[in-house]
């Protein structure tokens, strides 16, 4: 074009560079529908499994550690749903009629646990070095695929936003994951630890039963959750430091509980390793999981783009351009739950149920209920 030429000649590469670029844009079209069709292939693949994870199902899984023992009683034991009602803590049946079934009005006491619970777990966490947040709890959906969670599925668990790329979060793990989306941390940031209060969305499908009756399954409930970016030769090291958080919070509730090393087909998408603890309830009359610490290594870290740089550049060579600047690596991502809100009042009105009706408040709790010791009938 830039030569000399017949007027026809020119006008002829002018239309041919005018069907190029259509050509071009039509192609770039293709190419976002096939990179989004293999992001969703892709987002099939699960995480690796550690070499210590047992194989199976869910009674495949491995007791780690057994803590306390089941508390005895001399009078019939009641479950939550009854010790609730008689002390006026709850009220499903007004939850039904205004938002429907598995939902749930926290009365009186109730409301005070909830708060002693969420600022006690607050408090004995950031003893340990994290740093609290609140969260949005509505998100965009790619966020959530990235974080390991299908908002679209057939039996997700996650409240879309109709008419919008938004979900409801099921838990502050997915909005924290995206704290640090898309950028390269310094390396003597390292580890960044969180401890995030949120209130948590989760639609239960296919959940029923009377296993899952009151409190121990719902729609909406409060969480605090722990969140840890770190390089990857340390995540195991973190990982351990999470589940010993979490037995520690609960040994001095006084729970009698045990910790499981989860077995592969009960890990999730995002999860390299997972540990679970699981508390009696008397009312149950069973083991109900009250928390989990999950090891995701770069699983998340990979599709939200996190990573960060080695202070330590590569030796220099002859022909390296100035900076010599380390080549960013993916950060590992951790998880835990330090209090499930729902879960705890049933492991406490359970265990600490008394014969007149009342409930004794165990010690760490009784400052921030105020100094009381018991939960008691109203007169």
């Amino acid at each position: 074009m830039k030569g000399k030429m017949e007027q026809s000649q020119r006008q002829r590469l002018i239309e041919e560079g005018k069907n190029l670029k259509e050509g071009l844009i039509a192609l770039e079209e293709d190419l976002l529908k096939l990179n989004d069709k293999l992001q969703l292939e892709a987002q099939r693949i699960p995480n690796m499994t550690h070499p210590n994870v047992p194989i199976g199902g869910e009674d495949s899984s491995m007791t780690r550690k057994l803590v306390g023992s089941a508390p005895e009683f001399s009078f019939p034991v009641k479950d939550h749903l009854e010790l609730g009602k008689e002390l006026c803590l709850f009220d499903f049946d007004t939850a039904a009629e205004v938002s429907g079934s598995k939902f749930y009005y926290l009365k009186n006491d109730a409301v005070l646990l909830e708060m002693a619970l969420v600022n006690w777990t607050l408090s004995e966490v950031m003893k340990r070095g994290f740093t609290p947040l609140t969260t949005p709890e509505l998100v965009r959906s790619s966020v959530v695929e990235k974080c390991g969670f299908q908002p679209r599925g057939n039996n997700t668990q996650v409240y879309s936003i109709e008419d919008s790329d938004q979900c409801l979060i099921g838990t502050a793990e997915i909005p924290v994951g995206g704290l640090h989306m898309d950028s390269i941390l310094a390396e003597t940031l390292l580890p960044l630890k969180y401890v995030a209060f949120s209130h948590c969305f989760r639609t239960e499908a296919g959940a029923a039963g009377s296993a899952t009756r009151g409190l121990y399954r719902v729609h909406q409930f409060s969480k605090v959750e722990m969140f840890i970016f770190c390089r990857p030769e340390e995540s195991e090291h973190y990982h351990e430091e999470l589940i010993k958080i979490e037995e520690d919070m609960f040994s001095s509730l006084g729970l009698h509980f045990k910790t499981l090393d989860m077995a592969s087909e009960d890990l999730g998408a995002p999860a390299y390793r997972k540990f679970d603890v699981e508390a009696w309830m008397p009312g149950l009359e069973r083991f109900g999981e009250i928390s989990s610490a999950s090891n995701c290594t770069d699983y998340q870290s990979r599709r939200l783009g996190i990573r960060y740089r080695p202070s330590e550049a590569p030796v220099a060579s002859p022909k390296s351009s100035k900076g010599n600047l380390a080549p960013p690596l993916f950060v590992h991502t951790l998880n835990a739950t330090a209090c499930a809100v729902p879960r705890m009042i049933i492991c406490l009105l359970e265990n600490y149920q008394q014969e007149d009706g009342s409930i004794l408040i165990p010690e760490p709790l009784r400052p921030f209920m105020g100094g009381r010791s018991v939960i008691s009938r109203k007169l």
